[in-house]
């Protein structure tokens, strides 16, 4: 009998296969067995005529090794299954078909429109995009009675979707445990229709894939060999480091956010009087636009304090404001929030905000924005130089001490900063088809404020174990060097 068994899933995998909810994302590490178990789930319906199933992955050469799988693996499961080399389509004895896609313009989503999927499967998910995965989720839907219609996704750590599919599957819940999203749906005579989806992530690293190791012993040792981030994220499945990660510097430790040290992120404190307070600009309205507030020390270190982020909660989308309804909602806070109420507060800003729009009657961004007295200054836009302050910015000294921090309620800042990857084409640079518009702003007002790399040497820290200080000398000013950074 076993002999006759051409497939069967490992343990992680059948978990992933069990799975009842609408969505589920499997891996989030190499080596999981991932595209193997995606594959043959696929296979689940193909005894009903109509089922029609989809598997993509962003580019055909990357889809061909999946062909190459299912090649291996479906002829010989189901006797009379024909493959189309053209259609890249698999059919079934019983009418039943599998699709495999690709979608590597935004404009190849139109080869999906109207079209009905029982299954969609997607591989490497953080390769695509939010707008791309929502398109393909309403695709799916029955071809005819009797299928379960649900979505399935294979992915490791980075790309350009790691921002998105981090938020959706991991940060959302811990794993193996159900999302559960409700929605209100209005109905043409007035009532409504409450519908609850659920999603979950099921974990899988190269440690749940004992087939993998038994037939290379070694694969283990090539990632443990792999540079820090890499190996961090493909032998762990760690969602905070991937390979292009921009920002491998920053750091969010809960538990140092009232120490200070060796974090980015901070408990927020009481903004001394003397301080001054900067407004960072950049405009979005089909994107999110960034209002970010910030707070300079005596020792020129920033600290990002309060922020609005125009964001539908959908990532990368702008809630598609108006001039002047940005204005009142910058106004308002500045207004109202005990940290900036009655401050001068130097505005800086995107200089396309001086640009005129013929529609607006002779008036740029930044003229509405005077109207309702907000001023900014024209930004250093340049892109280089500014990315090289903000990792200057990151760095810590010695005792765990950077030039640059967050308050714990910035969370569109917190989200996004980690989240950004370089770009294909200029790989010096931020890729700016992520979600960079809060990295915009933040850029700019580091560029206001900037600092020299060698500005940033060590400070030499003394252990006052290994010296002879009877009057504890040594020890009493290594604790007024760290008491320069108790603000409060």
């Amino acid at each position: 009998m076993a002999n006759n068994i051409i497939w069967q899933p490992q343990p992680q995998q059948k978990k992933f296969m069990e799975r009842p909810e609408f969505e589920c994302l499997y891996g989030g590490a190499a080596g999981g067995g991932k595209s193997d178990a995606l594959v043959a789930e696929a296979l689940r319906q193909i005894h009903i005529p109509h089922y029609k199933g989809l598997i993509l992955r962003r580019t055909y050469p990357q889809l061909s090794e999946l062909i190459d799988k299912s090649l291996l693996l479906y002829k010989r499961a189901v006797p009379g299954a024909a493959y189309n080399t053209t259609t890249h389509t698999w059919t079934f004895p019983t009418g039943a078909k599998i699709v495999f896609g690709s979608m590597n313009r935004k404009q190849d989503r139109i080869n999906y429109q109207g079209k009905a999927y029982d299954f969609v499967g997607f591989d490497e998910l953080t390769h695509f995009d939010n707008d791309e995965y929502t398109y393909l989720y309403s695709r799916a839907r029955p071809n005819g009675p009797g299928t379960r219609v649900y979505i399935r996704a294979t992915t490791n750590p980075g790309g350009r979707g790691h921002g998105w599919v981090k938020e959706r599957f991991i940060t959302a819940a811990p794993p193996l445990t159900p999302i559960s999203q409700a929605v209100t749906i209005k109905t043409p005579d007035g009532g409504s229709i409450e519908v609850m989806r659920k999603r979950i992530f099921v974990p899988a690293t190269v440690f749940d894939n004992q087939k993998l190791l038994d037939n290379d012993p070694g694969y283990i040792a090539t990632l443990g060999m792999m540079p820090e981030a890499e190996k961090r994220a493909l032998l762990y499945g760690d969602w905070d480091s991937f390979s292009g990660q921009v920002f491998t510097e920053f750091r969010n430790d809960p538990e140092h956010y009232a120490d200070r040290l060796h974090t980015h992120v901070i408990d927020p404190f009481e903004i001394p009087g003397h301080w001054p307070i900067y407004r960072s600009f950049d405009w979005g309205y089909a994107k999110p636009f960034s209002c970010g507030w910030y707070a300079v020390d005596n020792e020129r270190r920033i600290y990002r304090i309060r922020e609005l982020y125009g964001c539908t909660g959908t990532p990368d989308t702008g809630v598609k404001w108006e001039v002047g309804q940005v204005a009142e909602a910058i106004r308002e806070i500045e207004d109202s929030d005990i940290f900036l109420k009655g401050k001068h507060i130097h505005g800086i800003a995107d200089p396309a905000i001086w640009q005129v729009d013929g529609k607006a009657k002779g008036k740029s961004i930044a003229d509405i924005f005077a109207g309702y007295r907000i001023w900014f200054d024209k930004g250093d836009h340049t892109r280089i130089p500014g990315k090289m302050q903000c990792h200057y910015r990151l760095r810590f000294d010695d005792r765990g001490v950077p030039m640059f921090y967050v308050f714990n309620t910035c969370k569109h800042f917190i989200r996004t900063i980690p989240n950004l990857i370089y770009s294909e084409t200029d790989p010096e640079d931020v890729d700016t088809t992520c979600e960079d518009h809060i990295y915009d702003e933040w850029r700019y007002m580091n560029m206001q404020h900037e600092i020299a790399a060698e500005e940033l040497r060590p400070t030499r820290n003394i252990d006052h174990r290994n010296i002879d200080d009877p009057l504890n000398m040594v020890r009493e000013q290594q604790k007024a060097r760290l008491r320069r950074y108790e603000y409060v």
